[in-house]
């Protein structure tokens, strides 16, 4: 029987992708998503995936959503943490609404999502927990301070979660991407990509969701199970760690 993924983030740039290479690797696969209607339906429509709409941010919402999908599909047995937000400012300038925003979206969300499933990961002794962490969690970036924090705070739940799962079947690791070729990078003026982006990339070209998403679908697979608590930075040699 197919195991059950849900993506959070799930139905644009590269949580997209991934919801689209799980589904074409086989899995049951739920596409979590926050407010844009027009674009999950588009989504749903293209590719058969079911969506759902809550805010990650929110515990209740989180439990609510992830009992639904679980009523429609099965238990779940792979979860993809990929939700995320910018507020990006200078730190001396940030409010604390732009702070908590992006802390609670990008980091927070990680335990109110998997909270939801590890109990049943637990006693099905079998699970796969993968969080869309950053390049900018890893070396910092100018006016990502809360971004940072966030992303980094994401690497950290993933070793000590993966510590506490390790003997029980259930593998938890982070990705760490670089610069994507999404709708969120592709906003970025073109001269800007060209002469201050791109030069900083060893690879010379952005990366495509589609790379992140392959990704996903090696450290999901059943055959993955003695890799957890690892970090897989893929960002075209940009930061090596």
């Amino acid at each position: 029987m197919a195991r059950v993924a849900l993506v959070t983030g799930g139905t644009r740039g590269i949580g997209a992708a991934i919801s689209k290479a799980l589904k074409a690797a086989g899995y049951k696969v739920a596409a979590n998503y926050a407010g844009n209607d027009a674009a999950a339906e588009k989504f749903k429509a293209e590719t058969g995936i079911a969506v759902y709409k809550w805010d990650v941010s929110s515990f209740d919402a989180c439990a609510a959503g992830v009992k639904q999908v679980e009523a429609d599909l099965g238990p779940i047995e792979v979860l993809v943490n990929n939700a995320g937000i910018t507020r990006d400012t200078a730190f001396h300038k940030m409010t604390l609404e732009q702070w908590t925003a992006v802390i609670n979206t990008n980091l927070g969300s990680l335990f109110n999502m998997t909270r939801q499933v590890i109990e049943g990961m637990r006693a099905r002794k079998f699970g796969r927990i993968i969080s869309i962490s950053s390049i900018n969690g890893q070396k910092g970036q100018f006016g990502q301070v809360n971004y940072s924090a966030a992303k980094a705070g994401d690497v950290g739940f993933t070793k000590a979660l993966a510590l506490e799962n390790a003997k029980g079947g259930i593998t938890v690791n982070a990705i760490c991407p670089g610069y994507i070729n999404t709708e969120m990078v592709q906003a970025v003026p073109k001269d800007v990509l060209e002469k201050n982006v791109i030069p900083q990339i060893p690879a010379n070209r952005l990366g495509e969701p589609e790379e992140i998403a392959r990704a996903v679908v090696f450290l999901a697979a059943d055959e993955s199970g003695f890799i957890t608590g690892s970090t897989l930075t893929i960002n075209g040699g940009q930061y090596m760690v």
